[in-house]
């Protein structure tokens, strides 16, 4: 799968020809309730791996003998489980599951709960990710090339989780488990902690790094200081996102060229907001769809996207 992911960025790239015209319109934004209101599918099964009732995955499994390739899933809601839940995410992931790809998609301990915060949100990041490993054989799911799929605060968690070989020795979050993440896709994601305030509040940014070091709170917690990383990461934005707008992702960017780190893309999609990301049908979740597709099953032709993107 060496030369697959860089089809992603080359994709979305050439994706630039495609609907100019199409993104002149621009449709209203849609609301949580828009997402939240359609039909509701179901998981396959539900998996502990955890005590509390938060530590939990679903899988989400294609029709089939399999096994299938796999995307971890994480959702977001500025790091808090009373503002959201993994439910969010059961639209895309019952989106991809009939597309032939295999989703195990995560809760956590939010900051709002006991044990979530530092280091308890990491850990159970990392703990999801290790059961994954633990359990794929149960469900038929392929471990080799995982692709990493995060949104809002969930993004972030999804480049700090694929970033997780170069956390410091010394941090109580490092884990020596080995993950074959290939992909990282951050959709309307925070990378950098230090402007993460600017969508989830100061409070939030600040009761999520409680229990960190003193000294350095950021140096095991912010992607963009775990840079750079041998890992593909696509941070993709709606233009119109005002939670995490694509000056997010270009910054991050940034700070990863500025490393020698060339394995990192932002792009933002004209016409979507934040709850577009993760709404099938969208542009943006269109991209990740061909996206996705090419990776796992090698379908150039879906590189014929309906959307227009920023050149990285």
């Amino acid at each position: 799968m060496t030369s697959k992911p860089f089809r992603l960025a080359t994709a979305l790239a050439t994706g630039v020809l495609a609907v100019t015209s199409a993104a002149r319109a621009q449709p209203k934004l849609m609301d949580w309730p828009d997402l939240m209101g359609r039909p509701k599918p179901s998981a396959t099964a539900q998996v502990p791996y955890g005590p509390d009732p938060l530590q939990v995955a679903e899988v989400w499994r294609p029709d089939g003998k399999g096994p299938f390739p796999t995307v971890l899933m994480i959702h977001g809601g500025c790091w808090r489980s009373g503002l959201s839940n993994l439910h969010i995410m059961d639209y895309a992931a019952e989106d991809l599951r009939r597309r032939g790809i295999a989703v195990w998609n995560i809760e956590y301990r939010g900051v709002d709960k006991a044990g979530g915060g530092y280091p308890g949100t990491f850990l159970d990041v990392n703990a999801a990710a290790d059961a994954l490993l633990a359990h794929a054989r149960d469900y038929g799911l392929r471990t080799d090339g995982i692709v990493v799929l995060g949104h809002s605060a969930g993004g972030h968690l999804a480049l700090w989780l694929s970033a997780r070989p170069q956390l410091p020795k010394a941090s109580p979050l490092r884990d020596p488990r080995r993950l074959d993440i290939v992909w990282a896709i951050s959709l309307g994601g925070l990378p950098d902690l230090t402007t993460a305030q600017e969508g989830c509040g100061d409070k939030t940014v600040a009761r999520l790094l409680e229990g960190a070091p003193k000294a350095d709170p950021l140096a095991d917690t912010s992607p963009a200081r775990l840079l750079p990383s041998r890992v593909g990461r696509m941070l993709i934005h709606g233009a119109l996102d005002d939670t995490s707008p694509p000056s997010q992702g270009k910054a991050y960017v940034a700070k990863a060229r500025a490393t020698g780190d060339i394995r990192a893309w932002s792009y933002a999609i004209p016409g979507d907001g934040h709850v577009e990301e993760i709404s099938p049908g969208s542009r943006t979740w269109t991209a990740v769809e061909a996206g996705l597709d090419s990776v796992f099953h090698s379908r150039d032709s879906a590189w014929v996207l309906q959307l227009s993107t920023e050149r990285p």
